[in-house]
């Protein structure tokens, strides 16, 4: 594996964006553009090797995509009580689309509005939480027939206990998660089947700071992923479109 400075990484990854279109070493892999990248610098995944720097994460996006990245995964709180399985699916899961018997609990939620079921994420800054709210007159009329179910199983108010996520938590698993990173665009084009990739644009995203990814929270930014079903639940996940991802950090250098 290489070992490199900082100065010749970035030379190294300019390089390759001045190489033209370059193939897909994974084709059909949605990681792809990450993968080719890594095996052109000649490193392992998500480890770049910078002596005697910070921990660094090289991330790539395709440009004009507006996929969501996963930041992390973390559990609200009160973590034994272990909310989405057993209070969200039981009492304000809805049928699973493809397997009987099963309910689900799958949404994307944010702070800027209501989801088409009432949910929506909260930030108190004065008890230090981001809190999951539940509000009944916000649930869409395509639901009423669900929410007749909640009414029966739970009622309509807010949920109790709330869900959530204290600062102290989320600082501490977002400042380990979302490190340094080189962050790479890239455009993409197929021809005789195969993908290709063009690396283009090259920007250095450092320190972390967690006032932004608390605004990015309430501005709609950052989304809370739920995606459970009964008996399995995938995690809960804080993501966000990656294009957004810069906003993260406190400096942004734009090397191209």
């Amino acid at each position: 594996m290489k070992i490199y400075t900082k100065e010749s990484l970035i030379a190294e990854i300019t390089d390759i964006c001045d190489r033209g279109w370059l193939l897909n070493a994974r084709q059909g892999n949605a990681g792809g553009i990450g993968n080719t990248l890594e095996d052109l610098l000649g490193i392992n995944e998500n480890n770049i090797p910078l002596p005697n720097a910070s921990e660094w994460e090289l991330k790539c996006q395709r440009i004009g995509s507006t996929s969501l990245v996963t930041l992390f995964h973390m559990e609200p709180s009160p973590r034994g009580l272990r909310f989405v399985p057993n209070v969200f699916l039981p009492l304000y899961g809805w049928e699973h689309q493809s397997i009987d018997g099963e309910l689900s609990f799958r949404q994307t939620i944010h702070g800027k509005s209501a989801s088409d079921r009432g949910f929506r994420v909260v930030l108190d800054r004065e008890s230090k939480k981001v809190l999951v709210s539940f509000n009944a007159t916000d649930v869409d009329k395509r639901h009423k027939s669900w929410i007749r179910t909640v009414r029966r199983r739970v009622g309509l108010g807010e949920l109790n206990p709330q869900p959530y996520w204290g600062f102290d938590d989320l600082m501490h698993k977002a400042g380990t998660k979302l490190i340094n990173c080189f962050y790479i665009r890239a455009e993409v084009n197929r021809k005789s089947g195969k993908e290709y990739f063009q690396y283009k644009n090259i920007l250095i995203c450092e320190t972390f700071d967690f006032e932004k990814f608390l605004g990015a929270i309430e501005d709609g930014i950052v989304l809370v992923d739920f995606d459970a079903r009964t008996h399995h639940n995938h995690g809960t996940k804080f993501r966000m479109r990656q294009d957004k991802l810069p906003l993260l950090y406190k400096k942004v250098t734009v090397i191209r």
